[in-house]
């Protein structure tokens, strides 16, 4: 009788300590640490409405402010925003990840936040090779050998140059929309109209006028683009507002309107990037194990999965995304894109 009670007893305090490791996290990092299946749970997008901690870190050609969330051992995770985002495109993702153990950096691009220039000598380059090696110099100065990369739009743009370009550099890739490395010139071939039509806003900030005008409607402009990318996703002002104080950045302005010009072969790059914008014209493969995603209502420009499947020579699974899920699918559907790191992590 004594024995049946005694093994009752710690059945009851085996329950307890499971229920009290999965509260504090405890579970999931052990299952993260051991590459056993770690289920991300359901959370309603914009539970959270801040990071658990901001700082800041002189990186290459900056001061990199960025927000890190999780054990300081587990394993890096870099999350990286577009444009006209911030980290906030995380802002959910971020405590699921670190729950399950990982060690969470999400900083905000050149350009965005408190994030700054050490140098007013220093061209306020939009290039997409420039942004890939802040990223690059952001991992040496917090002593990350590598990381598992995440990104959306101008974010999944720069974790695709690193992990084509620095595969040792990168464990493992979630990219939303796919294969996004381009090129000048690929760049110079003409579209059809309607997809020519989508891209409105990269031919007028081409302009004098247009430039002057995201100047002066940055926030209207932003919130204009939030609309179109994503047409389900009911933001609300308080969401968007935490968001567009990342664009009163002295340099948004110039790093915004460089990137789309050099895109049209509007605008020079710098020349230290000119072999590295060699190597990405090539549309170099991605050999690091990647996990693309899709929205079903991603109203930006972004191309068929098929289209760009080959690209991806090591493991790779494509995801779509149900629930009227737009451009900005992080935000939108945190679950989904924290599942996906940790699925791609694990193998």
């Amino acid at each position: 009788m004594s024995e049946e009670i005694d093994h009752r007893r710690r059945s009851l305090l085996g329950a307890a300590a499971v229920t009290l490791a999965a509260e504090f996290g405890i579970i999931g990092a052990a299952e993260a640490q051991s590459g056993k299946p770690t289920q991300v749970p359901g959370i309603k997008p914009g539970t959270h409405t801040s990071f658990a901690a901001l700082k800041q870190i002189d990186a290459g050609v900056l001061n990199v402010s960025y927000a890190e969330d999780g054990p300081p051992n587990g394993p890096p995770v870099l999350l990286l925003h577009g444009w006209p985002y911030d980290i906030y495109t995380y802002v959910d993702v971020a405590p699921l990840l670190a729950t399950a153990g990982y060690r969470v950096i999400v900083p905000y691009l050149r350009g965005y936040g408190p994030t700054r220039f050490l140098a007013p000598e220093i061209p306020r380059n939009g290039q997409p090779s420039a942004i890939a090696n802040d990223m690059i110099a952001l991992m040496d100065a917090l002593k990350i050998e590598r990381a598992i990369l995440g990104g959306c739009d101008w974010g999944a743009r720069t974790a695709n140059i690193i992990a084509a370009l620095w595969p040792e550099r990168s464990k493992a890739m979630v990219s939303v929309s796919g294969y996004l490395i381009g090129s000048q010139e690929a760049n110079k071939a003409p579209l059809p109209p309607q997809a020519e039509y989508q891209w409105w806003y990269q031919y007028y900030f081409a302009t004098e006028r247009g430039a002057l005008g995201y100047d002066k409607y940055r926030r209207d402009f932003a919130k204009l683009i939030w609309q179109i990318a994503s047409p389900k996703w009911e933001f609300d002002e308080t969401t968007f507002a935490r968001t567009a104080a990342a664009f009163d950045n002295p340099d948004h302005v110039d790093i915004t309107i460089h990137n789309y010009r050099w895109r049209l072969g509007l605008a020079d790059g710098e020349r230290k990037f000119d072999e590295i914008e060699k190597k990405l014209a090539q549309s170099p493969p991605i050999t690091v194990p990647t996990l693309t995603m899709e929205g079903d209502a991603n109203g930006a420009p972004h191309p068929d999965p098929s289209v760009y499947a080959k690209r991806f020579t090591g493991k790779y699974e494509h995801r779509n995304v149900a629930g009227g899920i737009g451009h900005n699918l992080p935000q939108e559907a945190p679950q989904a894109f924290a599942q996906a790191v940790i699925d791609v992590e694990q193998g």
